[in-house]
Order: C-alpha cells, then sequence, then structure tokens
C-alpha cells in the first residue's frame, strides 16, 4: 500500500482512484502530506510579489489543494461506503487537521486582501459569467469563514471548527452503531406469518451467516426491516423492530452509549455561536443566504403551506386506515408498528394488488439496464461496463459513459447497490472528482452512486421493491447532473448548486418510473421474461397517491424539525424528546412511543441538509413543474431533453439557479405544480381538492 495511490494523479482510466492500492493506515499520512503541500501553495498565492489577478488568486486558490482534495474525497467516501471502526476514528483525528488548515486560510487577512482586492475591481474585469460566480463564491466563502472577524472572534472561531470537524463523524458513527446493535432472531417459522419469501430467504442466509443455523435474521437495514413492518401479521413481531427503529441512538435515560442527544444538542449549539460570530441571528439566516429561499420566513412560510395542504388529507388517511382496521381486521387501537401494515392491506384492497405483485419484474440487473437506456433516451449517453477499474468491494460496478453520438467520454460512473456491516444505511450520489481543472487540464468527472437495495440470495436475483427502483432513478439523476456537467472549474460543477435546487434533477427522474413507456424497458419477470402487464402498471398509477397526505405529512415535519433546530436559538433544547414532542405537536398523527426522530437524523446533523432539508419538498415543486413540460412534449422529446440539459444540467453552479430554471422552462416555477401532482389541488383551480 501507498500514499502515493492517494495524491498521485492516477493512471487508471479517466485517473480514477487505485482502491486496490489504499490501505487505511495511508489516510492520514497522505492527507498531512498534502496539507503540507496545499499549504506551501497557498501561502506563494499570498506571498506573490505581483499584484493580485483573477488568475494568479481565484482560479490558483481553486487548484492548491488538488492533492488534498482527491484524498479526502477518497477516505469520506470509504467512511460512508465502507465504514468501520478504524476509519471512524480516523475521521476523529482528520476532522480536526482539516478544520484547522481550513481556517489558516479564511482566517489569513494577508490572503483575504488579495481576493478583497479582486472582488472590489470585479466590474473593471471583463469576467465571464462562470468567472464572475468563481469570483463571487470565493470572496462570500471567506467572508462567511470569519475573514472579517477580529482576532478575539477569530480565535473563538477556530475552537468551534475544531469541536463541530469531530462531531458530525462522531453522531453519524452512532446512528450507525445503533443500528447495527439491533438483531431480530425469529426461530418459529409461524412468527414469519405474511413476510414475503423473498425477505424470509434473506433473513435465512443472513442467519447462517452469523452462524444463527436454522434461524432466521432481521436487522434495521432498510432492506431487512421494511417486509417486517409492511407484511408481517405478528403484531408483537412489528412492534419490537418498529421500536428498534424508533428507538435508534436514543435512550429514555441517557445511558445509551450510542446515545446523540448530547451530540445533537452540541451541534445545533455551536452553529448557533458561529452564526452570531459571523453576524447572523441563527445558524438558518447563515445557512440561507445562500440558498434560493434566501430567508427563515420563506421556508417557515412555504412550509406551513404545505402543512394546510397536507395536514386535512393525512387525518383523512388515517382515519381510513383505522377504520378499515376496525371494520375488517378487528383492530381498534392501531398504533404506528400497525401503520405500515395496514397501508398495505388497504391499497390491496383497493388497487386489488400487493407491493410484492410488482418485485418480480424489478431484477435489479434488468432496472440498471433499463435506467441507462432511458438516459440514453433522454441524453443520447451510453454506459458500459469496465471492469479495469479497482473497486473498494466486491460488490461495486464501474462504467464508463459516453455520448452516443460522437463517441465522447463523458465520465466513469461506479454503483454500488447492497448493505453490508460497516455500510451508512440510505441512498447517496457522491463525487470521487468533479468536472473541471485537474493538473492544469479539464478533466471529465469520477462520479458514484451508492445504495442499499435488497440483496441477491441462492435462491432469486437481487428483486427491488418499485420504491427501490424509483430510488435508483432518483440517486442516477444526481449522477447524470454531475456527469453532463460543462465548465471550467470542479468547484462549480455538476451538483455543486445551491442546496434547494441540488434535488430537482434527482427527483424528476422518479417521474419517468410511473409511465409505461418507461417500465416498458425493463419491467420483466425475473422467471419468464414477462413484460410488466399493464393493468399492474395502471394500478401503480392508481396507487400513485395513496396515502400522500400522511407521506407529505411526515416531510414537512422533518423540514419543519430542521427549522426549529436551526432557525432559534437552540439553547432552549434541554431534553430533545420534549423539544420534539412541543415543536411538532400540530403535526402529530399518534402519540410517541419511540425516541425522538433528531438523534438518528444523519441529515442534518451530520449530513449537508441543516436548515436545508425543507429542500426535498422544494425541489419537488421544481421537479413538478419541469415534468409537467416533459408531459407536454413527450416523455423523451428532445428538444426538450436537450433544453434541460443544456440549461439545467451542464451548467452546474455557474449561474444562479433561478437563472438556469427560467432560461430553461422560460419561467419561474408554478407553486401549485406540486399539489396539483399529489391530487390535492385541482387541474385549472387553486382549491384543494
Amino acid at each position: 500500500m501507498s500514499i502515493d495511490a492517494l495524491l498521485e494523479i492516477s493512471t487508471l482510466p479517466n485517473h480514477a482512484p487505485a482502491f486496490d492500492q489504499i490501505g487505511e493506515d495511508d489516510y492520514l499520512p497522505a492527507i498531512e502530506k498534502a496539507i503540507a503541500e496545499a499549504r506551501a501553495n497557498i501561502e506563494a498565492i499570498r506571498d506573490n510579489d505581483v499584484d493580485p489577478t483573477f488568475e494568479n488568486t481565484i482560479v490558483a486558490l481553486e487548484t492548491s489543494s488538488e492533492k488534498l482534495d482527491q484524498a479526502a474525497s477518497i477516505f469520506y467516501n470509504s467512511l460512508s461506503a465502507v465504514g468501520g471502526d478504524k476509519l471512524h476514528a480516523l475521521a476523529e483525528e482528520i476532522g480536526p487537521i482539516s478544520a484547522e488548515f481550513s481556517n489558516d486560510i479564511m482566517l489569513d487577512e494577508k490572503l483575504f486582501a488579495r481576493v478583497k482586492a479582486i472582488y472590489d475591481a470585479k466590474d473593471k474585469l471583463n469576467l465571464t459569467e462562470e468567472q464572475q460566480t468563481l469570483l463571487d463564491n470565493t470572496y462570500k466563502g471567506f467572508v462567511r469563514s470569519g475573514a472579517m472577524l477580529d482576532a478575539d472572534k477569530k480565535k473563538r472561531y477556530r475552537e468551534i471548527s475544531q469541536e463541530m470537524s469531530t462531531l458530525g463523524p462522531k453522531f453519524m458513527n452512532n446512528a450507525k452503531k445503533s443500528m447495527e446493535a439491533f438483531e431480530l432472531v425469529i426461530e418459529n417459522e409461524n412468527d414469519l406469518s405474511g413476510i414475503p419469501e423473498g425477505a424470509i430467504e434473506a433473513a435465512k442466509m443472513a442467519a447462517d451467516e452469523k452462524g444463527y443455523t436454522g434461524k432466521y435474521l432481521f436487522t434495521l437495514d432498510f432492506p431487512s426491516y421494511l417486509p417486517v413492518i409492511q407484511y408481517a401479521d405478528n403484531r408483537d413481531i412489528r412492534e419490537k423492530i418498529w421500536r428498534a427503529m424508533a428507538t435508534r441512538a436514543w435512550s429514555e435515560d441517557g445511558t445509551d452509549q450510542f446515545d446523540n442527544s448530547e451530540n445533537a444538542k452540541k451541534i445545533a449549539r455551536l452553529r448557533h455561536e458561529r452564526a452570531n460570530l459571523l453576524g447572523y441571528p441563527t445558524h438558518a439566516h447563515f445557512v440561507l443566504e445562500r440558498r434560493m429561499a434566501e430567508t427563515p420566513e420563506t421556508v417557515l412560510d412555504f412550509l406551513e403551506k404545505l402543512k394546510t395542504a397536507y395536514k386535512p388529507a393525512a387525518v383523512k388517511d388515517l382515519n381510513d386506515l383505522k377504520v378499515f382496521a376496525r371494520d375488517e381486521h378487528g383492530l381498534d387501537d392501531l398504533k404506528p408498528w400497525d401503520a405500515t401494515y395496514y397501508s398495505e392491506k388497504l391499497k390491496q384492497k383497493l388497487f386489488n394488488f400487493s407491493s410484492e405483485d410488482l418485485r418480480p419484474y424489478f431484477p435489479l440487473d434488468n432496472v440498471l439496464d433499463g435506467c441507462f437506456e432511458h438516459f440514453t433516451k433522454l441524453f443520447n449517453l451510453t454506459f458500459t461496463r469496465n471492469d479495469e477499474y479497482p473497486v473498494w468491494h466486491e460488490d461495486v460496478k464501474a462504467f464508463d459513459v459516453h455520448d452516443k453520438t460522437n463517441g465522447t467520454f463523458v465520465g466513469t460512473l461506479y454503483g454500488d447497490f447492497h448493505p453490508r456491516s460497516g455500510k451508512k444505511d440510505g441512498a447517496w450520489k457522491t463525487s470521487y472528482r468533479d468536472q473541471g481543472l485537474l493538473g492544469g487540464k479539464v478533466e471529465r468527472p469520477v462520479i458514484a452512486i451508492v445504495c442499499n437495495f435488497t440483496k441477491p440470495t441462492k435462491e432469486r436475483p437481487s428483486l427491488l421493491s418499485h420504491g427501490e427502483v424509483t430510488t435508483l432513478f432518483h440517486e442516477m439523476g444526481h449522477a447524470i447532473h454531475a456527469l453532463l456537467s460543462d465548465v471550467t472549474y470542479q468547484s462549480l460543477a455538476g451538483t455543486n448548486v445551491l442546496w434547494d435546487f441540488v434535488e430537482l434533477p434527482s427527483q424528476v427522474q422518479e417521474n419517468w418510473c410511473y409511465e409505461k413507456e418507461t417500465l416498458d424497458l425493463f419491467a420483466r419477470h425475473y422467471k419468464t421474461g414477462e413484460t410488466i402487464p399493464q393493468d399492474l402498471i395502471d394500478k401503480i398509477i392508481k396507487a400513485k397517491n395513496f396515502m400522500v397526505g400522511m407521506g407529505g405529512l411526515r416531510q414537512v415535519s422533518l423540514g419543519t424539525l430542521d427549522m426549529q433546530w436551526h432557525a432559534f436559538d437552540p439553547a432552549r433544547v434541554d431534553d430533545v424528546a420534549k423539544f420534539e414532542d412541543e415543536v411538532l405537536a400540530d403535526f402529530k398523527l399518534f402519540d410517541r412511543l419511540g425516541g425522538p426522530t433528531s438523534t438518528a437524523f444523519n441529515h442534518i446533523f451530520a449530513g449537508g441538509y441543516s436548515a436545508g432539508y425543507y429542500s426535498y419538498k422544494w425541489a419537488e415543486v421544481l421537479d413538478a413543474d419541469t415534468f409537467e413540460l416533459f408531459l407536454e412534449t413527450g416523455l423523451y422529446n428532445r428538444e426538450t431533453a436537450e433544453s434541460y440539459k443544456n440549461h439545467v444540467l451542464s451548467r452546474g453552479g455557474s449561474l444562479p439557479p433561478n437563472v438556469l430554471y427560467q432560461n430553461f422552462r422560460g419561467r419561474d416555477a408554478d407553486p401549485d405544480s406540486l399539489l396539483r401532482r399529489e391530487g390535492l389541488i385541482k387541474p385549472g383551480t387553486e382549491k384543494v381538492a
């Protein structure tokens, strides 16, 4: 193993990482060496006797830490996709080192003076739009990182950064460890009643791997958890696994070693203090200054409008569910661990199909091939498996992406699809390198999508639920955004856009998963090869908005919880569970019978969504409005797809999102498009249906 594999531009195709040459012991020395080199580069920029120019200061800063960026991206991606105690321990060691280096740059008065001189003269420099954006981002990045603070405040800013650099990884590790600590081992086959055969096979295989011979093991990994909570007839088992999921990283008395209550409070309080140091009332004010929404008031008004639409629908959904459970199943006290189970039963009654009826038509390999063909039809891309790329786990597949029209190389795509010990839960897109300058030359991106889909068993391949199909299309939407990037600077490439815009390219792709023309590309029975029947597609479409009220209210409640943490002084939070009960009282459909959501809310405490979780719903408005145009012109209309590619996807963050969207759509997004799609507003009116 060698640290050079982390630092040098590799000789692999597209300079992709040499994972087979990287060991866990290489990360720390590589990052320390890369920081020393980057520090020397930046000192040379700072001490340059030549007057500051865009090239010798702004571009030089953009490219000053290429080796560090490469090593850090590989490390932090491995932390999420591989995990393990050693990498998490390294994260707590590397975080403060990286934070100190970042602070040394951003708090350097002489360096900032060079940046400010260029920024003050920007109107005279005849810069391109992209160069103007890079200059603006660089200047504001310094200011928002404390460059204009006095000495005492800079000292405190450094202390906050140091502490926060370890808290996020700790929070994520606790959430993951808490999940992994739970095992539901079933010995009596009668307790498996209702659970789909594929899930039972997977549980048997998982038990065998753990040495529980002749038993069945279910975990909190979503492909294992969902079949139990959705289909298990045994109510006690449903309650047991629900309570485990609902109490992740929390304990009633605070004694659990993975309890994240204190970490959540510390993170929120440090963010608030940092915002105050920089002159902002709250962390949300600080964050939203660089978002489409701009202010906490805009976000809170947006969430309140959605709540007004979703809550009556959610109450009706719940009442329908209670009546159904009582009248047809004799259950008088519907609890949270019953909701998913009876929702599935009610859906079967109303639409005459089960979610499991779809799974045989969605073998992962077919769906992946169909997803690729979908993007061929939209953007003329081709995806070719390439085993020359080393990978970080044997499950990972690598692909070369080309433009079908002229054969131009577009980028590298990895797919990592199944859960395993250490790997973070959920699904995400990530970059090992964004498109843009590398070693003085504009290079193509290296992108990955990471998921936790149902694993194959000895008897059957990986069969996806329809929800997992939409997840694949969602993450591929992010990946395509990154792959089609056509800018000069990596920091403006692909998904490096304002956070409440970033979900548009991903969420819009989910819409095609309900269209026959798209489903026919890949939905074939894994045994017979039979195309998914039209009547089943019709049922999927009819059931699309089933329980949309409860689902929408849940998302809005999470966005509201995030804002309550970050748009107000978090010093008011003492007991995390009590705090949640108070701020979410108006969203409550059930009494809280588990722990608070906050202690496992990785998105806002260990990810990039603090004061930004609302962006999922914000972007849904954009995606609904975008897809309406495809419905009008044709699902694969070349002119519409090219316009979307050229005005939105390829431009990354080189222009403000509202400008990108207006250039594409010819207007701002219609704010009612989402509620129309969900059937909560009647077409042609603004009245709730």
